[in-house]
């Protein structure tokens, strides 16, 4: 029997990648597997958005006096918004179920860094030309936004390597990445250093 227990899995990726189109494929295929961690913003909610179940949309002073209290796991700056992980958020983890942070890529890096056997996946266009199409297919977004979206996108493409993991995000492929990230983290619950009782057990004399 390999290890059951609930991974911290992190996921970062450009704008226009899908991220939140993959990650809602993984829960709405494997409900029972996952948790959602709730990450909070400075940037107003975008239209459909709900607080607390999207974002915990704050205001700046609201966020600032949250990182003085020591109440953010991890934060970062991003595109002019902060982001980051609430404490609080840690405590929604099940028994058995993995537990989804979806943050940018500083943010990742001090998860790592605070949780080394955290699982990091980088969702990736299949080119930056789709990444573009993609966000100007949104139409919520100015010409002067998309530039510096693709200017921030070019930095973190360059800190794929820092990930454990790449999955590409073909278009209409949602489905195929949610799947291939179940894979990763089914393989991973079956690395050795993760199943040390099983080990024991089958070492016993």
């Amino acid at each position: 029997m390999t290890s059951k227990q609930g991974l911290l899995l992190v996921i970062s990726g450009c704008a226009g990648t899908g991220k939140g189109t993959v990650i809602a494929a993984l829960q709405s295929a494997y409900p029972d597997d996952f948790a959602y961690s709730v990450s909070a913003t400075t940037r107003p909610p975008r239209p459909g958005e709900v607080d607390h179940t999207h974002y915990h949309f704050l205001t700046r002073e609201a966020f600032e006096d949250a990182i003085l209290h020591a109440q953010m796991l991890e934060y970062t700056e991003y595109c002019g918004n902060l982001y980051g992980t609430p404490k609080s958020e840690l405590i929604k983890t099940e028994s058995g179920r993995h537990l989804i942070l979806e943050i940018e890529v500083e943010g990742a890096r001090n998860i790592k860094r605070l949780y080394p056997d955290a699982v990091s996946v980088f969702i990736a266009p299949p080119d930056p030309l789709t990444l573009e199409k993609r966000l100007r297919g949104r139409g919520t977004n100015t010409d002067e936004d998309i530039r510096n979206r693709m200017r921030t996108a070019r930095a973190e493409l360059a800190s794929i390597a820092d990930y454990d993991y790449v999955v590409v995000n073909e278009d209409d492929g949602a489905e195929e990445a949610a799947m291939q990230i179940m894979r990763i983290l089914r393989a991973e619950q079956s690395r050795t250093a993760r199943c040390a009782a099983l080990i024991a057990d089958l070492t016993a004399t």
